[in-house]
């Protein structure tokens, strides 16, 4: 009974020696963890002094001083904080008053009506979009659809010319 009992604690002592360094493993993983959390958490870390001076400025302001600041900064030096997303369906609708003042040089090539050679038109189609027949044949038949988007203004002319040769009707947006 007396061996029993020594071979139960040294195998409880090999036991705890082998949980120290998981131990100390786990302790080594979560400081890394740590260590990239701190990184993450410091965005002004790449900034110079200037820069982590301002930030910190900023930082002290109120929301409403803040977007005070922004419009300032905005209109000193004639941007706009907007996101660029934002601005594209924004533009898109006051695009109206200001394609008068400035020419279009950017064209979408819209299929509206397809005619009576319909074969013709999924080929020319095909050849001017690089599209498979099954997808041709679908946007066609879809139409009005845009067969090409944000081409240049020859080539949207050069394909609406090659699409009207075979009877299709074409409309450069």
């Amino acid at each position: 009974m007396v061996e029993k009992k020594e071979q139960e604690a040294e195998v409880k002592e090999e036991q705890v020696e082998q949980e120290e360094p998981k131990e100390e493993q786990k302790e080594e993983k979560v400081e890394k963890v740590e260590k990239k959390a701190e990184e993450k958490k410091d965005p002004t870390a790449d900034l110079g002094k200037k820069e982590k001076k301002i930030v910190e400025s900023i930082e002290t302001l109120s929301v409403m001083e803040l977007s005070v600041l922004v419009k300032a900064l905005e209109e000193k030096f004639g941007v706009s904080a907007a996101m660029p997303m934002m601005a594209g369906p924004m533009a898109a609708g006051a695009g109206a008053g200001a394609a008068e003042v400035e020419e279009k040089s950017i064209f979408d090539v819209v299929l509206t009506e397809i005619g009576s050679n319909k074969i013709q038109v999924i080929k020319e189609v095909r050849a001017v979009s690089s599209l498979g027949l099954k997808e041709a044949k679908d946007l066609v038949e879809a139409a009005p659809k845009a067969v090409l988007t944000g081409i240049k203004k020859e080539e949207a002319e050069e394909i609406k010319q090659k699409l009207e040769a075979v009877g299709a009707k074409v409309e450069l947006k």
